[in-house]
């Protein structure tokens, strides 16, 4: 089988099209699962050794702003740095499962357990690991909008 790429600035960001022959139609279910089985991945910073390291993006749990850094805690407890900005790493992930809560946070919304409503018109976000963040008032409809 040959593979030819094209670019078409019509398309989102996140589409990929693929163009088959009509013969091949049996084989788009194999298609499919190849290319959803190659997740991205995000190069982070180990603190303990100062080495580049590879993460899975579904991995990552909490983002968070230091400075001109950004901490990565993935869901295992592990802390990784980043070397960008919290504004450059936003752009970089996947809009549908990451969504950013305030000024500092971005959480994967897949690990979101609960929320709830607190006062001062926050939200307070528990995840699976039993660590929570508070959801400012001006992400609110952000955070309404990806998860609906």
């Amino acid at each position: 089988m040959e593979i030819i790429f094209e670019a078409d600035s019509g398309l989102d960001r996140s589409v990929a099209k693929v163009t088959t022959h009509p013969d091949e139609k049996e084989q788009w279910g194999h298609i499919e699962k190849a290319i959803g089985s190659s997740e991205k991945k995000m190069v982070v910073i180990n603190a303990k050794n100062n080495r580049n390291v590879q993460i899975l993006l579904s991995s990552i749990a909490v983002i968070e702003s230091e400075d001109r850094m950004c901490s990565v805690r993935v869901i295992t407890g592990e802390m990784f740095l980043l070397n960008k900005r919290l504004k450059v790493a936003e752009e970089s992930l996947d809009s549908s499962l990451f969504v950013k809560i305030n000024n500092q946070t971005i959480i994967n919304t897949s690990y979101i357990k609960e929320f709830s409503s607190t006062d001062n018109a926050r939200i307070k976000v528990l995840l699976t690991d039993q660590s929570s963040y508070f959801v400012s008032r001006f992400y609110i409809k952000n955070f309404r909008r990806n998860l609906s």
